[in-house]
């Protein structure tokens, strides 16, 4: 099948193409992002997206079950670089909620019926990247890989471990120092991967990896951060079940947090190609949120006014960044520590994604971060920091009137909330779990939705009395 399929690069003045087999990250005439695409003329696909619906009920027993089990490759005609069915695989990933939160959406001013949570955190390690894995793992299977490596904040590396286990290829894991929760960093441990801390931030692990990858192919080490083009193929398929869950109708915003920026990215890919195949007639609009602390795109974008342009963007503007960054020795800081990156490898193609999704970027602090998680929590959904930076970037473009409350909105919570406990412990006790082994509270909460536990004495009366049901 995939000699339909191959990488091409993503800027339009290049376009150099690679065979599907081939292990890159970048354009080796002029060192852009690649693409996986696709000669349609040459493949099946559906007619309508209602050909996927049947795919729904599987048991996931057998070779068409096992797939259809995916929430991933029950999509797989429209990511078809994979050669057969035996390359795929599949550990049941995507197989996520799409909630319609009307509780929420009165809180924070949405019309009810007009805000849906996708709510990612269901995969198997908590997290949407489990999505992209599933694709970047068959290709790796596809290549014959034997070792494969990330740099993380911490989801991806539990989701590459979990993986690399199922798949029995050797997982290593570059972490920053003190840059990783301990939820996350207990996955990697637990799965057998090789976790290296490494004495910087995200986007120091990141030049290491990079450099061991891909400047040293003799070390056979398979790259995995989003970077890697199959990972974004299968982070398409969100979007796809998010369609699906909507009766194949386009909502009119999708809002997503903004870290490395491959979650957006591949939203901008799957509607421009589910439009080029005639299987949709809207494009809903795209709202990527960063954190103040880590607001790359946000200040490109919004601040410098910097624009896809057809692939002949201003990347003067970014280089000056960076530049600023490196005199500073900036380094980001947030307490969404998934999105805490100050130079996202996927910013090309994020503004490919706003170009075609008609988007805008905002960023949001950790204040209205941490109240909007538990605000999301309150109503049904608990989701790490970084998912509730979509939900507070929504309040924001309310108020601004970019958005208006009868429209249908998509908020994407990107991870569990068990990923990051001690955020929600110290938001809700004012204990730093990292020190402190009691939930005894060390400095007074100030959250506005703060809920400390009660300290009570081994005494029935005090008991009912903290109950409030006094008298009975």
């Amino acid at each position: 099948m995939n000699d339909a399929a191959y990488q091409q690069c993503i800027h339009p003045a290049c376009e150099e193409k690679y065979p599907i087999t081939d292990i890159r990250v970048s354009c080796g005439k002029c060192g852009g992002l690649l693409d996986i695409r696709y000669d349609w003329s040459k493949l099946p696909t559906p007619k309508n997206l209602n050909f996927f619906e049947h795919r729904w009920s599987t048991k996931g027993i057998g070779s068409d079950g096992r797939l259809d089990f995916s929430g991933v490759w029950r999509f797989r005609e429209l990511m078809p670089f994979y050669r057969t069915e035996a390359d795929i695989v599949t550990i049941g990933e995507g197989r996520t909620v799409l909630q319609q939160a009307d509780l929420l959406a009165r809180e924070i001013g949405v019309k009810a019926g007009k805000l849906m949570l996708q709510y990612e955190g269901l995969n198997p390690s908590g997290s949407f990247k489990d999505n992209g894995m599933a694709a970047a793992f068959t290709h790796a299977r596809i290549v014959g890989a034997k070792r494969v490596a990330c740099a993380s904040t911490g989801n991806t590396s539990a989701s590459l471990a979990m993986f690399a286990s199922l798949a029995q290829m050797r997982g290593i894991v570059f972490i920053g120092s003190g840059r990783i929760s301990f939820g996350k960093l207990s996955q990697a441990l637990d799965y057998g991967a090789l976790t290296l801390q490494i004495q910087g931030d995200f986007d120091a692990c990141l030049r290491r990896i990079r450099q061991i990858a891909v400047d040293r192919p003799k070390m056979g080490i398979y790259l995995m951060n989003s970077v890697n083009p199959f990972r974004l193929e299968g982070q398409k398929s969100i979007m796809f079940r998010v369609l699906e869950a909507m009766d194949w109708r386009s909502p009119d915003w999708i809002i997503v947090p903004g870290g490395n920026l491959g979650n957006c990215s591949a939203f901008g890919k799957a509607f421009s190609e589910l439009k080029e195949l005639g299987l949709i007639q809207k494009i809903p609009r795209l709202a990527v949120i960063n954190a103040t602390g880590a607001n790359t795109l946000n200040e490109v974008f919004t601040r410098q006014g910097v624009r896809w342009n057809n692939g002949q963007y201003d990347a003067t503007v970014v280089q000056k960044l960076y530049a600023g960054m490196d005199e500073s020795n900036y380094s980001p800081h947030t307490v969404a520590s998934a999105i805490e990156i100050s130079r996202p490898v996927n910013l090309p193609k994020a503004l490919r994604a706003l170009d075609v999704m008609n988007g805008v970027v905002r960023e949001v602090s950790d204040e209205e971060i941490l109240e909007h998680r538990a605000l999301v929590a309150r109503y049904g959904f608990g989701c790490e920091p970084a998912s509730a930076a979509s939900v507070a970037g929504l309040r924001k473009l309310l108020a601004e009137q970019v958005i208006s409350p009868d429209e249908s909105v998509v908020c994407i919570l990107t991870g569990h909330e068990l990923k990051d406990p001690n955020v929600t412990v110290k938001y809700h006790t004012g204990v730093d779990m990292k020190s402190v082994q009691d939930l005894a509270p060390r400095s007074e909460p100030h959250g506005k939705l703060s809920n400390p536990p009660v300290q009570v004495e081994d005494d029935l009366e005090a008991i009912i009395r903290a109950i409030g049901v006094e008298g009975i």
